[in-house]
């Protein structure tokens, strides 16, 4: 890869187990490699039956990801709400960040939201993210809590069905 950070990426629903293996690959990058997060609790049981999506460049690097929970597993993190989708780990890899790959992602779990008809989508942000997700339309909610020892607020925003 050259110096420059690539410009041209695409989003997708990650289905292929090469492109869910990307997904882990940045995650681990991302959340274990960069923020110390314990490997064993970066990868749940929530994996296998949750929606990932992937940002790619045009060379088929991996630059981002992000997984939508929905249904029973997402209510725990919801308040018991079925008609909203809990999206959570979120990371762009270093080279990428600055590009637009993190909002290009949270549309795309938004989009798939919407195909599933859910009527909203939560989040739980590291705080020093609040301002991003408030850009893309998320209101925090509840008070701060720590999450792998990081700071963290409930946020939401409402969507439409498809």
């Amino acid at each position: 890869m050259t110096a420059a950070a690539p410009t041209a990426y695409t989003t997708r629903r990650a289905v292929e187990e090469s492109d869910l293996a990307a997904c882990f690959q940045v995650r681990k990058d991302v959340f274990v490699g960069e923020q110390d997060v314990p490997e064993e609790i970066e990868y749940d049981a929530y994996d296998a039956t949750a929606v990932h999506v992937l940002a790619v460049a045009a060379d088929g690097t991996a630059l981002g990801t992000g997984r939508l929970l929905h249904g029973e597993v997402a209510a725990a993190k919801t308040g018991g709400d079925l008609t909203v989708g809990s999206l959570g780990r979120l990371a762009v890899t270093r080279q990428a960040r600055g590009l637009g790959v993190g909002a290009a992602l949270v549309r795309a779990v938004e989009e798939e939201a919407a195909r599933l008809g859910l009527t909203a989508v939560d989040l739980h942000a590291q705080t020093h993210a609040l301002g991003f997700y408030e850009r893309l339309g998320y209101v925090a909610y509840g008070p701060e809590f720590p999450d792998a020892g990081i700071p963290h607020r409930a946020m939401r925003r409402e969507i439409g069905a498809a």
